[in-house]
């Protein structure tokens, strides 16, 4: 088997938000956030996104989200009227609010 680097171009960012969810509500938060993947997939300067659960942890989860820019993040998802849907519907479930990060890749060699 051949395993292929995904593509990332070297402008793009990676969003890294570490969210707990409070116990019991595993399975409303992943039905809200079918519904709310929608959100940020329509947002200028999205490319992708998953949500991974933990392993160890089973209500800790990563949510990465690649974007072209940094802002089209942190200025236009967080600015935009979009936002406020995406927030009522799933901060409810964090406990804590979760950590979020911003990534660029390596250059290699």
């Amino acid at each position: 088997m051949t395993m292929t680097e995904p593509t990332f171009p070297d402008h793009a960012v990676l969003e890294v938000a570490r969210l707990d969810v409070r116990p019991g509500e595993t399975q409303a938060f992943e039905a809200a956030f079918a519904d709310a993947q929608r959100i940020i997939a329509s947002m200028p300067g999205y490319r992708w996104h998953q949500l991974q659960r933990c392993i160890e942890d089973d209500h800790r989860y990563l949510l990465l989200v690649s974007w072209e820019r940094l802002e089209d993040h942190t200025e236009g998802f967080r600015g935009s009227p979009e936002y406020l849907e995406w927030r009522r519907l799933l901060h409810h479930f964090y406990d804590p609010f979760p950590m979020v990060e911003h990534y660029r890749q390596v250059d290699r060699p």
